[in-house]
């Protein structure tokens, strides 16, 4: 079975980082994706994207209000009670892989090559899924075609 999100789109706010026990990091971010009609018309759809420890802390110092990010990961459902006690649910996206598309802002000033992380820093620690750019097939010879 596969459970596989692949998401690209502005963040909405600065991510919410909290720190758990142990000094875990767990960041909230808000992502905007947007779908376009011939018609000129424009849905937008609003993720909440969920990234833990080494992932959250680079989300925390790199990724801003308006960041243009690529996201891979997981759908997973949360329950829970409202006010009133009913049950209701939301759908977050669990974070594997977080890369920058465009270059954040920070103190007014456009964060530059030798400070900005390279794609590989967005792979949240101890994943075992591949990242984007690497060779996921193996050797060739090893194909059943």
């Amino acid at each position: 079975m596969v459970n596989k999100v692949i998401l690209i789109g502005n963040v909405g706010a600065d991510p919410d980082v909290k720190s758990l026990q142990n000094d875990v990091k767990v960041a909230t971010i808000r992502m905007a994706t947007n779908e376009y009609f011939r018609d000129g018309n424009k849905h937008t759809e609003w993720h909440t994207i969920v990234a833990w420890r080494g992932l959250a802390e680079l989300a925390e110092k790199y990724i801003k209000k308006g960041t243009m990010v690529y996201v891979e990961g997981r759908i997973r459902r949360r329950e829970y009670n409202d006010k009133e006690g009913n049950k209701r649910y939301s759908f977050e996206i669990m974070a594997d892989i977080i890369r920058l598309l465009s270059k954040t802002m920070q103190d007014d000033t456009t964060v530059g090559p030798s400070k900005e992380p390279t794609a590989d820093d967005f792979i949240a620690e101890g994943d075992e899924t591949p990242g984007f750019d690497q060779d996921v097939a193996g050797d060739d010879d090893d194909l059943p075609f």
